[in-house]
């Protein structure tokens, strides 16, 4: 049986419930996506794509990057998305993964590419006749790293049923979180609304009109959300769960979140690129402690850096060294709090400030600039110091762009004095008159 036959299965029941409410309007039953996978299974074998052949698909949420996604892997193939956001490192990304051929959904073409889709992990997956997805990093600095998966290994996680909820298709269609979450609608014969674009208007807007129930997000955007509303009824009677990732969650943002939105449900999710996302429940709206649960996924805790062994991991790096240990545990590099069976996370371990040998983590300052009056957004850093050899630099965007520096400076460090211990207040302030986070949901560090 092919690894995505379940799922075929489950679009063959769903018949004419609606898969799809498209970006560009109108929608696309599982009857109907059915027809178009066959469709394109056909044109990949007439058009003498290769089994086991590095396939490039440029695409967004929606039937037809779908249908694409889910022919190529029924065929064999390597599949590396590509989201719009992500159109500018199209050439780094082909060269990486050695891509073959190349599919624009949008238009359905399909290119032949110099790449020869020749990497040793890609003959492991092809000996066992196994597709497979390609996750690019999503870091801000250095080079992209390329995680390769075993399709296989991902989709058992959706064999068991789960639930079915309208679900807004927010994350990118090239990042994990977005894959999973097109994987759950998918799964469970669910409605997936998808996005002509991720402004703060077109998500509350297609959220009311079909009676979204499920918003997958980043802190930042819930911050963007907030903030554009002010004072504003943020009412959606059909939302049920928010549930955020991608970048730390400040405290106070949380609590926020929890008094805009009563009664919804607030869940903290984890994953990485080379694990897939792990299933997670936290301890409650407003707390950051959360328990990883799901089949076959375990955790320790090593020098106070967070390992995990599951069976959703990567099978490797098609451009770096491998991150696990020799007993098969992922090195996330993240710094956690452990209570009990629960993690609370710190921040990056290669984002930790050493300042004069005191450890700074960016997520506890930033925390506590966005508690001061005024401050709507946050990023801190390290720079290189003479005497401390790092010092602590905040950027910083305020409600009030007409606002004057030196005192914008002031109230700073007027209001972190006795919140933070005095070396971790920024020594250096900038202030930043865009948002502070990357279209991939990052802080912008540094």
């Amino acid at each position: 049986m092919a690894a995505a036959d379940f799922l075929l299965d489950r679009f063959a029941a769903a018949g004419d419930k609606t898969a799809f409410v498209e970006a560009e309007g109108g929608s696309t039953s599982y009857a109907t996506l059915l027809t178009r996978i066959a469709a394109l299974e056909r044109r990949l074998r007439d058009e003498a794509v290769p089994r086991g052949a590095s396939v490039q698909l440029c695409g967004d949420f929606g039937a037809e990057a779908a249908a694409w996604l889910l022919a190529l892997w029924r065929h064999g193939a390597i599949v590396a998305p590509v989201a719009p956001s992500s159109r500018e490192k199209l050439e780094e990304f082909a060269r990486i993964a050695d891509a073959g051929w190349r599919v624009e959904a949008a238009t359905g073409g399909l290119q032949r590419l110099a790449g020869g889709s020749a990497h040793p992990l890609f003959d492991r997956l092809r000996a066992e006749e196994a597709p497979g997805l390609v996750i690019f990093s999503s870091g801000t600095t250095g080079a992209s790293k390329a995680a390769l998966h075993d399709v296989r290994r991902l989709l058992t996680k959706f064999h068991r049923p789960g639930k079915d909820f309208v679900t807004l298709g927010f994350l990118l269609f090239d990042h994990i979180a977005g894959i999973d979450t097109l994987l759950y609608s998918l799964a469970n014969g669910s409605t997936l609304v998808c996005l002509p674009d991720r402004s703060v208007g077109s998500v509350l807007a297609r959220m009311a009109e079909h009676r979204v129930e499920v918003l997958p997000t980043a802190p930042s955007f819930l911050n963007m959300l907030l903030l554009s509303r002010g004072g504003e009824d943020l009412a959606l009677p059909d939302l049920k769960i928010i549930t955020y990732g991608a970048e730390m969650m400040p405290q106070g943002l949380l609590e926020r979140v929890a008094d805009a939105f009563p009664g919804v449900q607030l869940i903290q999710k984890y994953g990485a690129s080379e694990l897939g996302a792990l299933r997670s429940r936290s301890e409650g709206a407003r707390s950051r402690w959360i328990r990883l649960e799901g089949d076959g996924a375990a955790w320790r805790v090593v020098d106070g850096l967070l390992e995990i062994r599951t069976a959703t991991a990567m099978v490797g790096y098609l451009n770096a060294p491998s991150p696990f240990t020799e007993d098969g545990w992922y090195r996330t590099g993240d710094r956690v709090e452990v209570e009990g069976d629960q993690l609370r996370f710190l921040g990056r371990d290669s984002d930790m400030i050493n300042v004069g040998g005191q450890k700074v983590f960016p997520a506890e300052v930033e925390n506590a600039l966005m508690q001061i009056p005024g401050v709507v957004e946050a990023s801190v850093y390290g720079a290189p110091h003479p005497l401390l050899g790092a010092a602590v630099c905040a950027r910083i965007r305020m409600s009030d762009p007409e606002a004057r520096p030196a005192e914008i400076r002031n109230a700073i460090r007027a209001g972190l004095a006795g919140v933070v211990e005095p070396y971790k207040i920024p020594q250096k302030i900038e202030l930043a008159s865009g948002p502070l986070a990357t279209a991939r949901f990052k802080q912008q560090r540094g």
